[in-house]
């Protein structure tokens, strides 16, 4: 009776051992963000961010072009 068991158990072992591969997740498309009361001072913010990457662009031309110049 004791081999019966054993072997009962070890045929379930070995079955949960099986190779079936579980089946790959399913990629969802992102969801849109939802509108927040922070949306408009993201906005500003992303603009301003944008403005400061113009004036920095103006400063290291205004800085190469005194920089060649001599001075």
């Amino acid at each position: 009776m004791r081999i019966f068991i054993f072997f009962i158990a070890a045929a379930a072992a070995l079955g949960a051992c099986s190779s079936d591969k579980a089946p790959p997740p399913q990629v969802q498309a992102p969801q849109p963000a939802a509108k927040t009361v922070f949306d408009t001072q993201l906005r500003a913010l992303d603009k301003a961010k944008a403005v400061q990457d113009v004036v920095d662009k103006q400063n290291a031309a205004a800085d190469k072009k005194l920089k060649d110049d001599g001075g």
